[in-house]
């Protein structure tokens, strides 16, 4: 056990200079017998204890009625009565104290103590060890105990309610302690936090019939462990209100096909990774790209100002530091000037009426992974890249836009699991849980972003195949695509 405990922290200047009033010296001893009377009067302690058992002590005790004497331990115990112990010292108490309104936590003290004898603790208050301590000679209204007089010249200690209590006697600061949390009906035992998350369905769970729970850290903040299951319940139903009509190519477009759209979002995909924007930036792009085409009529000319309009909206969302209007005049060659850039912004804006939050791929991409990956497995960066390479794909695809984003998200998982661990089955009790969908919702999205994979060494698209070819996303667009995927893993 420490040798001195202090319930709160002090700054070191203050630690020291307790350190030197509380040496067992002549010279600390004499100050507490030379204690100047003003200081007594602004302070009375309740008993003086200290740590030195010296001659003059004992004298000074001798000389004082027998009345006055009060045993040291008898004191202690009726003041921690009154005041429940509070120390941060796992030695002294497992427990976490209570806080008490009557003292200030910032002039609190264990002076440093020797040992004394154990007492027995069912002995009555009258067989206690006497101490040979100082009596006080005044009781304190603020039911303080004080080292010494000389404490009171700290210019830290300026509150009357200070409390000093001598805890080499662990035993009575112990029986102390259970009684108290006895009383509080405190347990030693901190039980897990519980998740309160609740689906709306019942998933029919493999084999002991259990799933991982992947909401169960409630130490990282980040992952929103609370609200994690309303936060994504949220998002499955605001994804139908914030998808683009699925035939807006046929019914609304007239001069661009879904060929033209697919070259604009292949170099959106150069532009990002040029300027090092987030996914979410370019999940959004595309978002916004079709949702305004879903509504406005766009010519050919006019297709690149449309996509670089919509990334200066999605970073000005997304980034923390978005690229200036100049930078996407700059990178479409100068073709649009800043005017035509923000009048397009303009028209963006006001036609989605400001609603820029859009569940993408990505937002479910980062549960879905996470339900993929396992509490209890180390986490694969193939699996996460393969898997946002295969969702990456799915943006150049005008058909894609039939499926949901969390559907894709999900199949996405699938495909990746197939191609990285094919003797194992890619769906499981977890992802079906975590995703709401059964491996034979998947069959279809499955197929195209298979049929997208498969195809994607000849695609005249590169720029989603080269990035992922680089080392920093572990070469994932270069792993082998089976040619086919057994039916029987779709089975529920």
């Amino acid at each position: 056990m420490s040798t001195q405990n202090r319930r709160p922290l002090f700054s070191s200047s203050t630690t020291s200079s307790l350190a030197k009033r509380h040496a067992p010296s002549s010279e600390n001893v004499g100050k507490v017998m030379a204690a100047p009377p003003h200081l007594a009067k602004k302070r009375a302690p309740l008993s003086n204890l200290t740590n030195q058992k010296n001659a003059s002590h004992s004298a000074l005790r001798k000389s004082l009625p027998a009345s006055t004497l009060v045993p040291c331990t008898t004191k202690i115990t009726q003041t921690k009565k009154k005041f429940p112990a509070r120390t941060t010292n796992s030695a002294i108490s497992g427990n976490k104290m209570p806080t008490s309104s009557n003292a200030k936590s910032t002039s609190v003290v264990f002076p440093k103590a020797t040992s004394f004898p154990q007492r027995d603790e069912s002995a009555s208050t009258a067989a206690a060890l006497p101490c040979s301590m100082d009596p006080s000679p005044i009781k304190s209204d603020r039911m303080s105990v004080s080292l010494d007089e000389t404490m009171s010249t700290c210019d830290s200690f300026k509150s009357h309610e200070i409390e000093y209590i001598d805890n080499s006697d662990v035993s009575a600061l112990d029986s102390i302690d259970r009684k108290t949390f006895s009383n509080l009906n405190i347990s030693d035992n901190t039980e897990a936090p519980v998740n309160v998350c609740s689906r709306d369905i019942l998933v029919d769970l493999e084999r002991d019939g259990k799933f991982v729970n992947i909401d169960d850290n409630y130490l990282d903040p980040q992952l929103c462990a609370p609200y994690a299951c309303d936060i994504y319940k949220h998002l499955r139903a605001s994804e139908a209100k914030k998808r683009p009509s699925t035939d807006f190519m046929e019914r609304i477009q007239k001069d661009i096909n879904s060929n033209m759209r697919a070259i604009s979002v292949d170099w959106l995909v150069e532009v990002a990774e040029e300027y090092m924007l987030l996914p979410d930036t370019l999940y959004l792009t595309v978002n916004y790209i079709d949702r305004y085409l879903s509504g406005n009529v766009m010519c050919r000319q006019k297709l690149q100002l449309l996509g670089v309009a919509c990334m200066m909206i999605a970073a000005k969302y997304e980034e923390i530091c978005a690229p200036q209007v100049e930078e996407y005049c700059y990178i479409t060659d100068n073709t649009y000037f800043k005017e035509e850039v923000l009048q397009m912004e303009s028209a963006v804006l006001n036609y989605l009426k400001f609603e820029m939050t859009a569940p993408t791929i990505k937002c479910f991409l980062r549960q879905f992974i996470r339900a993929a990956q396992g509490r209890n497995e180390v986490a694969s960066l193939q699996l996460e890249f393969l898997t946002n390479y295969i969702a990456e794909l799915s943006l150049l695809e005008y058909a894609m836009l039939c499926y949901a984003p969390s559907l894709i998200a999900a199949s996405s998982i699938f495909l990746a699991k197939l191609i990285l661990f094919p003797s194992k089955k890619p769906w499981n009790s977890t992802l079906q849980h975590y995703t709401l969908y059964k491996a034979s919702d998947l069959r279809n999205c499955v197929k195209d972003l298979h049929r997208l994979c498969y195809n994607s060494h000849s695609s005249s698209l590169p720029a989603i195949r080269e990035k992922y070819s680089q080392h920093k996303y572990k070469y994932v667009a270069k792993k082998s695509c089976p040619p086919s995927i057994p039916q029987e893993l779709f089975q529920s």
